[in-house]
């Protein structure tokens, strides 16, 4: 009996891996439209990036400004 337990374990735990299985075409479809998505963002990213700089440059040109404008007020006081 113990024997029969024994062989009926060694059986069950063969090698077990399964040979993999071709891709389909939906899968590759799908796999081209993860990596759609992910450029998409990558993309989307960068440029949200880029706009960020963008209105930082005239944010600070528009204090620069603002700070001139004052400069030359208070030079044409009088005081």
């Amino acid at each position: 009996m113990t024997l029969l337990a024994a062989l009926g374990l060694v059986a069950c735990g063969g090698d077990q891996k399964t040979p993999e299985e071709p891709e389909g075409p939906m899968e590759n479809a799908g796999e081209k439209v993860d990596e759609a998505a992910e450029d998409t963002g990558e993309a989307a990213e960068e440029a949200a990036d880029e706009a960020d700089e963008a209105v930082e440059d005239a944010a600070d040109k528009t204090e620069d400004a603002a700070d001139e404008a004052q400069e030359e007020t208070d030079d044409g006081d009088g005081e």
